[in-house]
C-alpha cells in the first residue's frame, strides 16, 4: 500500500504549536520582551534588541543552493531541518529566515516556510499577511510616490523633472499589467501626467532598507538618502530634500522589529524582511540576524536562490553591515535539479540518468568554487527525493568525494530534524576546524567596472561585462556624484549562472549584459539590471491561487 503523503498545510495545521512565550523562554527571553500578535507569533521590542548588544555572537551558518530549477531544491526546508537537527543535538539554535512574498505564494514558486516536516509555523499566517510588515513597506513606498506627485502639483519647488523620476510604486503581487503605467491623467487638478510603473514590494528600496537598517535612527537616515529622481539640471533629488523621511519612518516603526515564531519541532525562528535575491540583495534583516546571533549558540540563516545571487550578496553586501561572516556555508542540491542542469526535461526526472547527473554536477562544482573564493568552509546538503535511485545517490557521492567536497545526505522533508542529524554533525565538524577566513570579493573603493568584472568572472564564470550606452553614461554620472564607492547588487536571472535563463549547467564563454543601473543609496548599493530581468513578475497560466481556499472554520486549504 502506498504511504499517504500529506501536504505542507495539512502537516502544519495538525502540528502542536507551543505558545510563543514558551519559545521565547527557551532562548532566555520573557513575555515582557515580546509584542504579541496572537498566541503563536510576536515581535521583539526595541528595548530587548538593545539589551542584547554586548552579548557574544553565536556561530553563523549560511544556507545557499545551486541555481534553482522547476525540479526544486528545498533550501528553506534544509535551513529549517538543519536548525531542528542542531537543536536535537543539544545546541541552543535560532533560525533566521526571510518573510514570504504574496507574489510567488499566489503564483508558482510557493511560500518560504520550508516543507514537509521541516517547516516554520504558523505557516499559513507567515505565508499570507503575517504581522503586516510587507503591508507597511508597501504603504510607505506608495506614500512616497504620492508625496512626489503632490510636490510637483503644488509648485515643484525642487524642479523635479517628471521624465526622470526613478521611484516606482509597488504592490506585493505578481501583476505584469502594472509594469508600465501613466499617472496624472484627467486634467490640471488630477496631477502632473507622467510615466510610472510598479515593482513587486520585495524589490522596493524600502524593503532593502528595512533589512539593512540597524535601528530607527539608521532607518530614518537611510530613508532620507533615497534618490527619487533628478531635477531639470539632471541633479539627484533625495527624500531628505523633500522632507518626508520622518513620516516614512513613522509608517515603518513596527515593521523594523523582528518577528519570532517556531518550527514544527519548536526551534525558535526569527522571520523578518524579504528581498528577492534576483532583483535585490536576498537576505533577511540585519536586526533579525544580529539578534539571533546574540540569542543562539548556532544560527542558521539563508540567502535567496543560488550562491551566484543570494550568497554573493550576503557576503559582499550584508556581511560588512552585519559585522559577522558565516562560520560555515551549506550548499543545497538535489539529484533531480542536477539532472535538469545536465539536460533532462522535467517530465523525465523520475527515470534514472546517471550521465545527466554527472553533466549537471558542473553547476554544483562552480558554486563550491565561488564559496571557496570567500575563504569559507562548506558542506553540500544532498536533499533526497523519493525518486532518487541508489545508483544516482552513489554517483553523486563519488563525484563529491573525488573533488574533495564534504557532503551529507539529507532527509529533513520526510523526517524533520532527525533527517538532518548527519548534516548537522558535518557542519559542526567543519566549524570546529576553525578554517573560516572570510575575504570579501572586492573593496568599495574599486570602480564600478572592476566590481562588475570580479562578480562576473569569479562568481558567474563569465568572460566579462558588456555595458549598454545608457549604463556607460550612468557610470560617468555616478562617479561625478561619488556613488561609485557603493557595492553592486546584480539583478540577474536566478536560473542560470549567465543572464540567459535557458543556459543551464555551467555555461562558458558568456558575457553579462548590463542594460541600466538603479541607484539605491538608502539601501547602500547600486543595482545593475542585466539581460531581461524584470522587477515585477507575472503570473503563470495556472497560478497556485487556483488551488487555495478556506473552510467554514477559517482554516487555510491548498496552501502547498
Amino acid at each position: 500500500m502506498t504511504k499517504e503523503v500529506k501536504s505542507d498545510i495539512e502537516i502544519a495545521l495538525a502540528a502542536k504549536v507551543d505558545p510563543i512565550t514558551q519559545i521565547a523562554e527557551s532562548i532566555g527571553l520573557s513575555a515582557d520582551d515580546l509584542e504579541l500578535y496572537g498566541k503563536t507569533k510576536a515581535k521583539l521590542t526595541y528595548e530587548t534588541i538593545h539589551s542584547l548588544e554586548n552579548k557574544e555572537n553565536g556561530k553563523l551558518i549560511l544556507v545557499t543552493a545551486i541555481n534553482p530549477t522547476p525540479a526544486g531544491e528545498g533550501k528553506s526546508t534544509v535551513t529549517v531541518g538543519l536548525g531542528d537537527a542542531l537543536s536535537r543535538k543539544g545546541k541552543k539554535t535560532v533560525i533566521a529566515l526571510r518573510e514570504p512574498s504574496l507574489g510567488p505564494t499566489m503564483g508558482i514558486k510557493g511560500g518560504a516556510t520550508g516543507g514537509g516536516y521541516a517547516q516554520v509555523v504558523p505557516m499559513e499566517d507567515i505565508n499570507l499577511h503575517f504581522t503586516g510588515d510587507f503591508h507597511a513597506i508597501t504603504t510607505a513606498n506608495n506614500a512616497l510616490s504620492a508625496f512626489i506627485d503632490n510636490h510637483m502639483q503644488q509648485g515643484n519647488d525642487l524642479n523635479i523633472d517628471q521624465r526622470r523620476i526613478v521611484w516606482k510604486r509597488v504592490v506585493d503581487l505578481n501583476d505584469r499589467a502594472l509594469r508600465k503605467v501613466v499617472v496624472g491623467l484627467g486634467g490640471p487638478i488630477q496631477g502632473i501626467p507622467r510615466e510610472d510603473g510598479f515593482d513587486i514590494t520585495v524589490a522596493s528600496e524600502i524593503m532593502a532598507i528595512i533589512c539593512l537598517a540597524t535601528d530607527l535612527k539608521d532607518l530614518k537616515h537611510r530613508l532620507s538618502e533615497i534618490v527619487i529622481g533628478y531635477n531639470y539640471a539632471r541633479e539627484p533629488i533625495t527624500v531628505g530634500e523633500l522632507g518626508y523621511e520622518g513620516a516614512l519612518t513613522l509608517l515603518l516603526k513596527d515593521a523594523l522589529k523582528p518577528n519570532l515564531v517556531q518550527t514544527l519541532e519548536h526551534t525558535p525562528a526569527i522571520v523578518h524582511g524579504g528581498p528577492f535575491a534576483n532583483i535585490a540583495h536576498g537576505c533577511n534583516s540585519i536586526s533579525a540576524t544580529k539578534t539571533a546571533l546574540k540569542l543562539g549558540e548556532f544560527v542558521v540563516t539563508e540567502a535567496g536562490f543560488g550562491a551566484d545571487l543570494g550568497a554573493e550578496k550576503f557576503l559582499d553586501i550584508k556581511v560588512p553591515a552585519l559585522g559577522k561572516a558565516p562560520d560555515c556555508v551549506v550548499i543545497v542540491a538535489t539529484i533531480r535539479a542536477l539532472k535538469m542542469h545536465g539536460g533532462v526535461a522535467k517530465t523525465e526526472l523520475g527515470s534514472e540518468n546517471v550521465e545527466a547527473l554527472k553533466a549537471g554536477f558542473a553547476n554544483l562544482k562552480k558554486h563550491t568554487e565561488s564559496i571557496q573564493q570567500f575563504g569559507l568552509p562548506f558542506v553540500i546538503a544532498i536533499n533526497k527525493f523519493i525518486t532518487d535511485t541508489d545508483n544516482e545517490v552513489k554517483a553523486l557521492e563519488e563525484l563529491c568525494s573525488a573533488n574533495d567536497i564534504p557532503f551529507s545526505l539529507t532527509e529533513v522533508w520526510e523526517k524533520g530534524g532527525e533527517g538532518g542529524l548527519p548534516l548537522a554533525e558535518k557542519v559542526i565538524s567543519e566549524i570546529e576546524k576553525g578554517t573560516a577566513n572570510y575575504t570579501r570579493l572586492y573593496d568599495d573603493a574599486e570602480s564600478i567596472e572592476a566590481k562588475l568584472e570580479k562578480i562576473v568572472t569569479k562568481i558567474y564564470g563569465g568572460m566579462g561585462v558588456e555595458l549598454s550606452t545608457k549604463a556607460q553614461k550612468q557610470i560617468v554620472d555616478f562617479k561625478k556624484y561619488g556613488w561609485d564607492r557603493y557595492p553592486i547588487c546584480m539583478a540577474k536571472t536566478q536560473y542560470s549562472l549567465s543572464d540567459e535563463p535557458t543556459s543551464l549547467g555551467r555555461p562558458e564563454n558568456f558575457t553579462i549584459h548590463i542594460r541600466e543601473f538603479i541607484p539605491k543609496l538608502g539601501a547602500g548599493f547600486i543595482v545593475a539590471l542585466t539581460g531581461d530581468v524584470m522587477t515585477m513578475p507575472g503570473l503563470p497560466k495556472k497560478p497556485a491561487a487556483l488551488n487555495m481556499d478556506v473552510d467554514e472554520n477559517g482554516n487555510a486549504m491548498g496552501l502547498f
